[in-house]
């Protein structure tokens, strides 16, 4: 599972010309699922993001989880992250999970970060989304496992 996580000022995903969700301060995760993920991975991620310190404390220091700051999270499905390009120039996607399975596990992962208390916006999973940030930062972060 890889999650590229920005902090953001705000952030929207748009699809045929719709907005379809949008937050203000808080993160925007793209998330990508490889063949060896499971509910161990995808627990094990939403745990790390939620309680990441990433948002500045009075004293500007980064040290505040995303619920100390009232923060959203717009969570958008990506497989590209999986993307391999060492050979050629057009990338495989063949480390991917089956889209089935990304699917569940995506919805998996929504439901453990809300369950952590955590305000979650979500794009549409396997559609062509048109995604607007303002990186605040910038701070980007990408977590694996």
């Amino acid at each position: 599972m890889k999650v590229v996580l920005q902090r953001v000022q705000r952030a929207s995903v748009t699809i045929s010309q719709k907005r379809v969700a949008q937050i203000k301060n808080g993160a925007l995760l793209l998330v990508g699922f490889g063949q060896n993920d499971d509910e161990q991975t995808v627990d094990y991620l939403a745990r790390k993001i939620s309680k990441s310190r990433i948002f500045s404390d009075q004293n500007g220091k980064i040290n505040l989880a995303i619920n100390d700051v009232q923060g959203q999270i717009l969570s958008v499905s990506q497989f590209t992250l999986y993307a391999d390009t060492a050979k050629g120039n057009r990338p495989s996607f063949v480390d991917a999970l089956n889209p089935q399975q990304a699917q569940e596990l995506y919805e998996l992962f929504n439901e453990k970060l809300r369950a952590s208390g955590c305000d979650v916006q979500t794009g549409v999973f396997g559609a062509d989304m048109q995604v607007e940030l303002v990186n605040d930062g910038p701070l980007t972060i990408i977590y694996e496992r």
